[in-house]
């Protein structure tokens, strides 16, 4: 979650990317090892509500994220967001500019550039 900006309060779970905060290793068959950052672009786009918006909605149902996805899904508007991953050669961490494993640091995609992995689609309720 980022906060203090100027990006506003995500109009549900719909509408927000997501990303893992932890770094990952990934190793294939070959034993070389990668660190990983998974990234979660939603499918629907950016939403977020006004300050406004928010306070009402605040009133009126405190659980709308929830809801709204729940909804949506028995709708058969079924959410979905594209997945990418950061990879970063074990050897690379080592001697990064700064502690790979750190969650308050971001890899710079001019760095390490956003691979397309595939979709993630929500199309059932528990």
């Amino acid at each position: 979650m980022i906060l203090m900006t100027d990006r506003g309060t995500p109009y549900g779970y719909r509408f927000m990317n997501g990303y893992s905060s932890h770094t990952y290793k990934w190793v294939n068959e070959a034993g070389d090892v990668h660190f990983v950052k998974y990234h979660f672009k939603t499918d629907q786009g950016i939403k977020n509500f006004t300050a406004a918006e928010l306070d009402k909605m605040s009133l009126k149902n405190k659980d709308f994220s929830t809801a709204d996805l729940y909804d949506a899904i028995a709708a058969n508007n079924f959410p979905s967001w594209t997945w990418f991953v950061q990879l970063m050669p074990e050897k690379d961490g080592d001697t990064y500019r700064f502690d790979i494993l750190d969650v308050t640091k971001i890899w710079p995609h001019s760095d390490y550039p956003l691979i397309k992995v595939g979709k993630m689609t929500l199309n059932r309720n528990p």
